[in-house]
């Protein structure tokens, strides 16, 4: 099986469709096309059904999928391990986090890391969902979650508290809200179901059975510029909620706590230049904490 076909065809079982994996591969629609066309030729066999919903593994993709991602895997591994012995301090690495954290901490330690060392390139992904760090969708992340894979490695960077915040002018026009009651009688923004399905059901520990959910959003950003609005309740992180001048804190006693961790692929520890990210990071945390 050709690697670059395979890569293809992987994608194309991942989105459902050739536009989807044209975007995640950023070819054309009909690179995708071709390539799977020559693919089965060569295997002799369909490997998609293409439906009205989507493209859907026939048995045999099926299989060449799970033959494909394991081509995958050696092929990710291959790359981390040469990458994991390069002792230059120049070249790419890749970033993943979220907005806030971003904006609180990691912009500095690329800062600090471009000043230390100009020829390394950062390329920084945010997004509330969590990147594959074996699967090289970056190759350092710093997120809420601890990783439970054996080939990722992480450092506890700092603990972090959840408390309820208002805007000064939704609390003037709707009052506080009464503890016990569930939240009744306010709006409330919340996560996507996909980023936090615990907003669901509760913020900073209160039930939010009698709320009304005003508004739902996808990044921490996007929580707080809300929060700011008018538009309801949110549960904010406090080193962010206590400084801003537009909010006000519920109930001070109520906190839900979280760990940021600094995730990396145990291959990619010895990187020269992927340890000096690393390292420009847990500075960067260290001075955010002290301040």
């Amino acid at each position: 099986m050709d690697w670059d076909n395979a890569r293809i065809f992987l994608a194309i079982g991942r989105a459902g469709t050739l536009r989807g994996a044209a975007a995640l591969l950023r070819i054309d629609q009909a690179t995708c096309g071709r390539r799977l066309a020559a693919l089965e030729s060569s295997l002799g066999a369909t490997l998609f059904l293409r439906t009205p919903s989507g493209y859907v593994p026939t048995p045999a993709g099926e299989l060449a999928l799970n033959a494909a991602e394991a081509m995958e895997r050696a092929a990710d591994k291959l790359q981390r391990e040469m990458q994991g012995v390069d002792n230059r301090l120049s070249g790419l690495v890749r970033v993943a986090t979220t907005d806030t954290m971003a904006s609180h901490f990691v912009i500095r330690a690329m800062q600090r890391l471009h000043a230390a060392h100009p020829d390394i390139r950062i390329v920084l992904h945010v997004a509330p969902q969590l990147a594959s760090l074996t699967r090289r969708e970056a190759d350092l992340a710093v997120r809420a979650v601890r990783p439970t894979d054996p080939d990722l490695i992480s450092r506890h960077l700092v603990k972090r508290s959840l408390g309820l915040y208002a805007s000064k002018s939704y609390l003037a026009q709707r009052g506080e809200p009464v503890r016990g009651t569930a939240l009744a009688g306010h709006d409330i923004v919340i996560y996507h179901h996909s980023v936090a399905p615990r907003h669901a059901e509760k913020l900073a520990g209160e039930s939010v059975a009698n709320a009304r959910v005003a508004m739902e959003v996808n990044s921490a950003a996007m929580l707080q510029e809300a929060t700011r609005a008018g538009l309801g309740v949110a549960e904010l992180a406090t080193h962010l909620g206590d400084i801003d001048p537009l909010l006000v804190r519920i109930w001070p006693e109520r906190a839900e706590s979280y760990d940021v961790w600094l995730v990396m692929h145990a291959d990619l520890n010895r990187s020269a230049r992927v340890r000096a990210a690393a390292d420009a990071i847990i500075a960067s945390v260290a001075t955010a904490s002290a301040a």
